[in-house]
C-alpha cells in the first residue's frame, strides 16, 4: 500500500527522504578517497603549535579538541539526523534515554514545571517525577491528547510541554497543531519524542514543535546492535544541551557512531517496509475472533486515525494488541507460541520482537499502577520487523490458534 503524503504547514516534499539518508551530512570526497566516512578511535586530537590552539580557542576553528566534546564521524552524523529532520542541528548521545535526560536537566531548573502527556515510555516518566522532583522540578501528568488539560495544567512557571507521538504502547497521535499552539499562547516551548514516527513518517519541527527526540537505537539504526540517542533543533536553543553534554560525557564510542551512519543509509527502505507489515499485521488482527482490540493508528477504529492521516506518511511496525477473554498466563502462551518474533524488549529493529507488558516492562508495577496507565494482562506488543508480511501473519495465526 503506498501512503499520501503529509499535508503539513510546510507542505514537506518527503520524495527526497531516501537520497537524504544515503547522502546528507557527508563530504563529496572523504579521507584517502574512501567512500564510507573512517571511524575516528581518538580520544584526544593534537594541535600543531600554540598558534593553533589559541586559535582554536579564539577564533572557534572548526575542528576536535577531545573526545567527550565530539568526533568527526560524530558530526557527520548529526549533520544527517538534523537533515532528515528538517532541523538546523543534532546532538548525538549515548542512548535515547541519556538524550531526554541531558536535555530537560538544560532546560529546567529548581521551581520550573513541565507538563507531560502520560503516555509514554515508563523511563521517561519516571526521569520526569521522581528523579527531576528530587531537584525541585515539578512534572504536570495529564491525559494524552486531552489538550484542555494540559492548557489547564500551565503555570507561570511551565517551562516545557511534552509527549511522544505516537505514545508507547497505545499508539495514540497528538495533533501536533493544537500541540504547539498550546505551547504559542503560553510561550513554553514544546518537545516531542518522535522515535515511533521517525522523521520518514512524521516531521514534528514542520509543524512548529520546537524540539524533537529519537531513540535512534530503534528504526534509526536498525539492526538492534547499538544505543544511541538525539536531540534536534535551532542552535542556538540547544547550544546549553552540548555544553552539558559534554559536562556529563554521556557521548557515543566511535564505533557505535560508525554503525549508526551505516544503517541510517537504509532507513528509508526500511521503513517502506515496516510500515507496510505493520499495517497488514494490524488489519488481519483487528479481524480475527480471538482479538479484542488492536492499537494501530493506520486502522480507521482507531480512535486518532484521522489525526495520524492527516499528519504521518505512514504509521510504522509496532502493532499493539488485547487477546480476547484472556489472562495474563494464556497471553504469555500466544507469546511463547510465536516462532518468529523473538521476546525481548525494544523495538524497531529488522527482526520482529514481541513482549508481554506486564511481564518485560511492567514487572515491578502493581496491578493497580498498571492498570491506571492501561497495562492489561492481556496485551501484547509486536514489533514487526522486515520479514516477509505473509510469513508474520501466518505465525500469528497459528499461535492464536493453539
Amino acid at each position: 500500500m503506498s501512503f499520501e503524503k503529509p499535508v503539513s504547514p510546510k507542505k514537506t516534499n518527503f520524495q527526497g527522504l531516501a537520497t537524504l539518508a544515503v547522502h546528507a551530512g557527508e563530504a563529496r570526497q572523504k579521507a584517502e578517497h574512501s567512500i564510507t566516512d573512517p571511524i575516528f578511535c581518538a580520544a584526544t586530537y593534537t594541535f600543531e603549535h600554540t598558534q593553533a590552539v589559541l586559535e582554536y580557542l579564539d577564533k572557534k576553528v572548526p575542528r576536535e579538541e577531545y573526545g567527550r566534546y565530539g568526533n568527526p564521524t560524530e558530526k557527520v552524523v548529526e549533520r544527517k539526523l538534523a537533515a532528515l529532520e528538517g532541523g538546523e542541528t543534532a546532538i548525538l548521545f549515548s542512548t535515547g534515554m541519556a538524550a531526554i535526560a541531558i536535555f530537560l536537566l538544560a532546560k529546567l531548573q529548581a521551581g520550573d514545571e513541565i507538563v507531560l502527556f502520560d503516555e509514554c515510555y515508563h523511563r521517561t516518566r519516571e526521569f520526569c517525577t521522581k528523579v527531576l522532583g528530587r531537584f525541585g522540578v515539578v512534572t504536570h501528568l495529564v491525559p494524552a491528547c486531552e489538550y484542555q488539560k494540559m492548557e489547564s495544567a500551565i503555570t507561570p512557571r511551565t517551562k516545557l510541554l511534552m509527549s511522544e507521538s505516537p505514545t508507547n504502547p497505545h499508539m495514540s497521535v497528538v495533533d501536533l497543531e493544537q500541540f504547539v499552539a498550546i505551547g504559542r499562547r503560553h510561550g513554553i516551548e514544546t518537545v516531542i519524542d518522535a522515535t515511533l514516527a521517525t522523521p520518514y513518517n512524521l516531521r514534528p519541527l514542520d509543524w512548529g514543535v520546537d524540539y524533537v527526540i529519537h531513540s535512534c537505537t530503534k528504526y534509526l539504526a536498525g539492526h538492534n546492535d547499538l544505543l544511541a540517542g538525539v536531540v534536534i533543533g535551532r542552535t542556538e536553543a540547544l547550544e546549553p544541551v552540548r555544553k552539558l553534554r559534554g559536562v556529563i560525557g554521556a557521548i557515543s564510542d566511535p564505533m557505535n557512531i560508525y554503525l549508526l551512519l551505516r544503517g541510517l543509509k537504509t532507513f528509508a527502505l526500511r521503513m517502506e517496509r515496516h510500515n507496510q507489515n505493520g499495517l497488514a499485521v494490524a488489519q488481519f488482527l483487528a479481524n480475527h475472533p480471538r482479538i479484542e482490540r488492536v492499537y494501530y493508528p493506520g486502522l480507521p477504529s482507531h480512535p486518532y486515525y484521522e489525526v495520524a492521516r492527516r499528519t504521518m506518511r505512514g504509521f510504522g511496525g509496532l502493532v499493539t494488541f488485547l487477546v480476547k477473554d484472556a489472562d495474563a498466563q494464556q497471553t504469555a502462551r500466544i507469546v511463547d507460541a510465536l516462532r518468529i518474533p523473538r521476546i525481548g524488549p525494544s523495538f524497531g529493529g529488522v527482526e520482529s520482537l514481541v513482549e508481554q507488558p506486564i511481564i518485560m516492562s511492567y514487572h515491578d508495577f502493581t496491578p493497580a499502577e498498571r492498570r491506571a496507565v492501561g497495562i492489561y494482562d492481556n496485551m501484547i506488543r509486536l514489533s514487526c520487523g522486515v520479514e516477509d508480511p505473509q510469513d508474520l501473519i501466518a505465525d500469528l495465526q497459528q499461535a492464536l490458534e493453539k
